[in-house]
């Protein structure tokens, strides 16, 4: 379960991109009610792109934004409950790091959903029920 977190150079506090991830992929696995899940746990993987000042728009003009990008199975973050949770927490994850100094309103998370069975663990092509029972 990717997390693609994007942000223009300066947002977070020095040195606070990893702890970001961390603090990040903790909630989502707690959310879902998953956190310590020892099949679940490592595959949540993240990536992370610090762009400069001048490549990140809004409304086609520069600005300093974040952007927290989920791409799971269509079961995660279906219930709305859970996306108003992580997506509450994740923000308040980037404001604390930002040092509070970066706007809530430039704080973006998303998901994308995988097509049931184009999802896999360990090379292997795996339906949603598949995974929820490898996960149970």
């Amino acid at each position: 379960m990717p997390l693609t977190l994007t942000i223009t150079e300066g947002v977070l506090t020095e040195g606070s991109e990893a702890q970001a991830i961390q603090e990040l992929t903790d909630a989502m696995l707690e959310s879902h009610g998953l956190a310590g899940n020892s099949v679940m746990t490592p595959n949540i993987t993240a990536n992370l792109h610090i762009l400069n000042k001048n490549h990140t728009f809004s409304g086609g003009k520069p600005f300093s934004g974040v952007w927290v990008e989920w791409k799971v199975p269509s079961f995660a973050f279906s219930d709305r409950d859970i996306q108003l949770q992580y997506f509450k927490k994740a923000t308040d994850i980037i404001e604390k790091l930002s040092g509070y100094s970066h706007p809530r309103d430039n704080i973006y998370v998303n998901v994308v959903h995988a097509v049931d069975g184009a999802w896999n663990f360990d090379g292997i092509a795996m339906t949603n029920e598949q995974i929820v029972q490898a996960i149970s």
